[in-house]
């Protein structure tokens, strides 16, 4: 993975600092990325208004880098990304190929949309919807082939929600990936460790040690045999 942002000798000099975001409460940052050979530019809209959805944080970054790596085909597959903040993730799933539903909160899809139509081609598969997790994830289908979500896992009143969320967007087949940095104080372990495999068969896909960034595989337990007398 490259991480293609702007070379600051590029820009003209100045006596002032570059970063906008010192003089007002909310600016706007563009940055670069390069993944699986496609060019992203995301923008990150910063301030009190967007809060965490604002950035793009490194669990998203991984987990581009993983289905890099990995070679995740998402070809043809019906896919959803969870809280998607920028929308890089599921961004780069759609230019894979994939048929992708991109969701947040109602305040984070201005920048969502903005960032699909700087990146997807017309007629590529990338829309972008609201999805309140345990209120309304009922209007979207159960059946996705594969369920996406990035640093989504860091507020525990908030887990039952998730799960409940994730067993109903998840198909019998479906797989889900997770990336989330492991923060203790949130909670996340416990999630990652005792909630989510009372549910899904669970397994750790990759742990990238110097971001403390977990990436976690989980599909659907299968069902056990009936016990004949």
């Amino acid at each position: 993975m490259a991480n293609c942002r702007r070379d600051p000798e590029s820009e003209p000099e100045s006596v002032f600092p570059h970063e906008v975001g010192l003089f007002t409460d909310s600016y706007s940052e563009k940055s670069r990325f390069c993944f699986c050979g496609h060019v992203l530019n995301i923008t990150q809209n910063f301030g009190s208004r967007l809060g965490v959805a604002a950035g793009v944080w490194d669990s998203a970054l991984s987990l581009c880098n993983y289905f890099e790596s990995h070679n995740v085909d998402f070809r043809g597959k019906k896919v959803i990304e969870l809280g998607a903040g920028t929308g890089i993730v599921g961004i780069l799933a759609a230019l894979q190929g994939g048929d992708v539903t991109i969701t947040d909160l109602p305040v984070a899809l201005e920048q969502i949309k903005g960032n699909v139509q700087a990146n997807v081609p017309a007629g590529g598969r990338a829309q972008v919807c609201a999805l309140s997790w345990g209120i309304d994830q009922h209007v979207f289908p159960g059946d996705y082939d594969i369920v996406l979500g990035a640093d989504i896992v860091y507020m525990e009143p908030t887990f039952p929600l998730l799960l409940g969320t994730l067993q109903h967007l998840c198909g019998h087949h479906g797989t889900i990936y997770l990336a989330s940095k492991m923060r203790e104080e949130h909670g996340t372990e416990n999630f990652f460790q005792h909630l989510l495999p009372q549910h899904f068969q669970l397994e750790l896909a990759q742990r990238d040690e110097d971001k403390n960034v977990n990436i976690y595989r989980a599909r659907h337990r299968e069902p056990r045999p009936a016990c004949h007398s």
